[in-house]
């Protein structure tokens, strides 16, 4: 699936929208995509009234000491996993205090993969806290750029649907 620059701001701008309208703020913890979410919400003129932070935690080290994650949960899942990015929503939740935050860590490719985790897997998580947070897996198809447009914007609607719901 090729996803287009259009595609992703037209996501953005929905979620912008619908953060404005609960007068809320969205925190990104973002590993495989390199900042791309909040690129694409902070595209947008006024972005800063609903845009807290971005923060790349590429490496475990990062994802540790900037989000809170578990060296166990590192260990135990690695950093594509369920229980990392649930803790990296915490994390970013705690570090920033924005109302809402999410979290992603993928294989990108075009290697990194394995058996279990072959190249285009991605973890996501978002949500609003510890007892209000969704995690899913997705594993898409295509080259890095590919895997990375179809991660923006699945979790650009997999947010702004979340929120939706709120």
């Amino acid at each position: 699936m090729s996803v287009t620059d259009e595609q992703l701001a037209d996501a953005g701008n929905r979620l912008g929208d619908e953060l404005i309208r609960q007068e809320r703020t969205i925190a990104t913890a973002e590993s495989c995509t390199g900042g791309w979410v909040a690129k694409v919400l902070t595209d947008r003129a006024g972005s800063s009234a609903y845009v807290e932070a971005g923060l790349v935690t590429y490496s475990n080290e990062a994802k540790i000491k900037l989000l809170g994650v578990t060296e166990k949960s590192l260990e135990e899942h690695g950093a594509v996993s369920e229980p990392v990015v649930r803790e990296m929503v915490a994390g970013a939740l705690a570090a920033t205090g924005a109302g809402v935050a999410v979290a992603i860590s993928g294989v990108a490719g075009p290697g990194g993969g394995s058996d279990d985790k072959p190249v285009g897997t991605v973890w996501f998580a978002w949500g609003t806290g510890p007892d209000d947070t969704v995690a899913r897996v997705e594993c898409f198809p295509g080259d890095r750029d590919e895997v990375r447009r179809q991660a923006v914007l699945y979790v650009l609607q997999g947010v702004t649907a979340f929120l939706g719901a709120a």
